[in-house]
């Protein structure tokens, strides 16, 4: 079977994402990514063995809005446990054993160009419409970027940056203090598609607590979702499996229901 997961604040967890959400004792977790010599990335003990049980009896895709560097420093897949696709960049790249499939990303460039407004053009409506950013941008290479907020903004705040986004294809998702800003034509769900396609298989198990998720969630039969994100608090979706846990323990109930699905054949 197909099993397609988010990784941060859904089955990975920073430090800053424990202290926001359910703080974990040291002793129960494994570390998965070190940032310029700092441990910044765990998860639990017991839900890393369940992830390298699934891997090594279904295909696993991780399926991440970090960027292809970014989603490099994951130590756990260079050193522990070996993925043959990943999508990275919120699904504008496909990695096939560790490298970008070319047509792919031909094919991404091509729909941004036809469908959403450059980045220059939407952060000037921004301005015209009054609409101010209390925070750090960043970006993620040239296809989408990304503000780190001193301050979240209301919900109200948040459709009108929305609403005026998606007038020339763009979208926004809140992840714990970051904003994203991302064009409509990158698309988690597309490159999951792809996928399957190439596989000839579906995918059975779903796991991701964004909205940005909601992308490729949809193309699988088992939906997981973390009861503390984005997502969960979304009125317009159905037929999610919401955790009991939440914070890193929701990634390892998640881990867990997902091994007693791969029985299932596809």
């Amino acid at each position: 079977m197909i099993f397609a997961s988010d990784l941060d604040r859904t089955i990975i967890y920073s430090k800053r994402a424990m202290g926001d959400l359910e703080k974990q004792p040291e002793g129960q977790l494994k570390l998965v990514e070190i940032k310029d010599g700092e441990q910044v990335a765990f998860m639990t003990k017991e839900a890393f063995i369940a992830l390298k049980r699934i891997t090594q009896r279904s295909l696993f895709i991780p399926v991440t809005t970090r960027t292809t560097d970014q989603f490099s420093r994951l130590s756990i897949f260079k050193n522990e446990i070996e993925v043959k696709y990943a999508i990275t960049t919120n699904g504008a790249v496909i990695l096939e054993h560790g490298k970008p499939v070319e047509g792919w990303t031909e094919y991404v460039k091509n729909r941004l160009r036809m469908e959403s407004a450059l980045e220059k053009e939407l952060l000037s409506i921004f301005q015209r419409e009054g609409i101010r950013f209390d925070g750090i941008k960043k970006q993620a290479g040239n296809l989408f970027f990304y503000f780190i907020l001193n301050s979240l903004p209301s919900t109200v705040e948040l459709q009108l940056m929305n609403d005026t986004a998606r007038k020339v294809g763009w979208r926004i998702s809140l992840q714990g203090r970051k904003l994203y800003f991302i064009p409509l034509a990158i698309s988690k769900g597309s490159a999951l598609e792809y996928i399957c396609q190439t596989e000839g298989a579906k995918a059975i198990a779903g796991a991701g607590d964004s909205i940005l998720d909601w992308d490729f969630l949809q193309n699988c039969q088992y939906r997981f979702v973390p009861n503390h994100g984005e997502l969960a608090k979304a009125t317009d979706t159905s037929d999610l499996i919401f955790t009991k846990s939440r914070g890193i323990c929701a990634g390892e109930e998640i881990l867990q229901q997902v091994l007693e699905l791969l029985p299932l054949k596809v």
